[in-house]
């Protein structure tokens, strides 16, 4: 007689791996399918470029894996995860050498936006300092999980962050301010009067002051290979180099969790046109540098900082994020850059550094903009071109090719606008189920979106687990 497994997980992204590590440790027998050779989906780390440069393919900075209540669950330290800390979170350099910066203290984040708004973005934060694990749990759970740790900090949270950050950034004079925040909020890949586009600005400042914005040591494949790892530790199985396309070549199973876009879920498991309103956003054309020493930054915090963002003013990154949403790939890109050497030299040969940037472009272009992205690192770091040994380059149907869920280029695996900014993959009371009674959404799809966090994963894992247990 063959033995039913009780949860079958499609995808080893972060997602698929700490719904099965949740479920694992809950007692149930899990196995994992994953069409690559490896683990790791949207949390990789290769040699792109050349011999001895360790790159991320895509996510390389982790503060929501640093501040993640899924993570802090679970032992990954114990796997091999450790979080390598950059001096500076974040820099928003000028071109005339000043920046503002995200640092670790919310003092030396303020005084960097100059006197005017130092107090204010100081008032801004107090409410919510001290407050991230009530506040990541509450905003980052769903509702019928129970009530809130912290009611008053999340619903003064709802007030300040669902409206877009361009009405947030009314409360500051300077560009300083308002450019640190739009770069902030650039990161979903929206225009800036996009609502609840403040709440995402905020989470990331906030994120920053209680928890940092760091990189897993040697890559961010230390992720996955942690949670992996616990997993197996646990019972579970991973099958990796398997292509799933339909729900009939799996084991027979009491429920099946997917780590992939609905789109994709919906074909496997037979869910006809459940997602066809489910929309997808722009996509990224990314840019994977060997070079042979640091980044020359006009500004001396950009030099300190683990991640820079490049838009030196609010309307600058406004104009690159509509142009690229709206369907044109933007004459001057806004870019979020890593430079993971900076605290990680393992990752490339003695005295030599990777470094990645990205930009914005429509869903599906199939242009280059390298020339546009130099221009722009240029602009901020004269002499850039010449310490350049190598680049991998990836557009929107590159990264398709290489990631399965970021179709058309859409890294976030959906857009942020309508009823997406804050239900996804829609309005239901339970974002995890779907249909049919056995099949779980569990990707970046679902609440609370991307980033590699894994709580998409633990949450889709609860609601499996509610199911299982016949009390939902």
């Amino acid at each position: 007689m063959t033995t039913m497994t009780d949860v079958v997980v499609v995808g080893a992204g972060p997602n698929g791996l700490t719904a099965a590590a949740e479920l694992a440790r809950r007692g149930m027998s899990v196995e994992v399918f994953e069409a690559e050779a490896t683990v790791g989906g949207g949390a990789r780390t290769e040699e792109l470029t050349l011999p001895g440069f360790r790159h991320d393919p895509c996510s390389a900075v982790h503060p929501m894996g640093a501040g993640s209540p899924a993570f802090a669950e679970l032992p990954l330290e114990r796997f091999g995860l450790r979080w390598l800390h950059p001096d500076i979170p974040m820099a928003h350099p000028f071109p005339d050498g000043s920046a503002a910066v995200l640092a670790h203290s919310v003092g030396e984040t303020a005084m960097s936006l100059g006197a005017a708004d130092a107090p204010r973005y100081r008032r801004l934060m107090a409410p919510f300092t001290g407050r991230w694990d009530a506040l990541a749990e509450d905003f980052m759970s769903v509702p019928w999980e129970g009530l809130p740790r912290g009611p008053l900090t999340l619903a003064r949270f709802g007030a300040v962050g669902l409206p877009p950050v361009s009405w947030l950034s009314r409360r500051f004079s300077g560009e300083k301010a308002k450019a640190l925040l739009a770069g902030l909020a650039a990161h979903v890949i929206s225009p800036l009067n996009t609502p609840a586009t403040g709440a995402v600005a905020l989470v990331f400042a906030l994120a920053a002051h209680e928890r940092g914005w760091p990189v897993a040591a040697g890559g961010s494949q230390a992720v996955s290979d942690a949670l992996a790892g616990f997993l197996t530790s646990q019972g579970g199985l991973i099958h990796t180099g398997v292509t799933v396309r339909r729900l009939d070549e799996l084991p027979p199973a009491r429920a099946y969790v997917f780590d992939t876009s609905p789109t994709a879920m919906a074909r496997i498991a037979g869910l006809g046109d459940a997602f066809s309103r489910f929309r997808y956003g722009a996509g990224t054309f990314k840019i994977d540098y060997a070079l042979s020493g640091p980044v020359p930054w006009r500004s001396e915090a950009a030099r300190r900082a683990g991640t820079v963002h490049l838009g030196p003013t609010a309307g600058e990154v406004d104009t690159a994020l509509r142009a690229a949403v709206g369907g044109r790939a933007p004459e001057v890109p806004f870019l979020i850059t890593s430079q993971p050497t900076l605290v990680d030299p393992t990752r490339a040969p003695e005295g030599k550094h990777v470094f990645w940037a990205y930009g914005h472009v429509p869903n599906g272009w199939r242009g280059d903009l390298t020339a546009a992205v130099e221009r722009q690192l240029e602009r901020f770091a004269p002499g850039f071109g010449d310490l350049v040994l190598a680049r991998a380059v990836a557009g929107p149907p590159q990264l398709a090719e290489r990631n399965a869920n970021y179709v058309g280029g859409d890294i976030a695996c959906g857009a942020f606008s309508g009823v997406q900014a804050m239900f996804r993959p829609g309005l239901a009371r339970d974002p995890y189920r779907t249909q049919h009674p056995a099949v779980f959404l569990c990707s970046s799809a679902s609440w609370p979106g991307p980033g590699v966090h894994g709580m998409s994963g633990r949450n889709a894992a609860r609601s499996v687990f509610l199911h299982l247990a016949g009390r939902r």
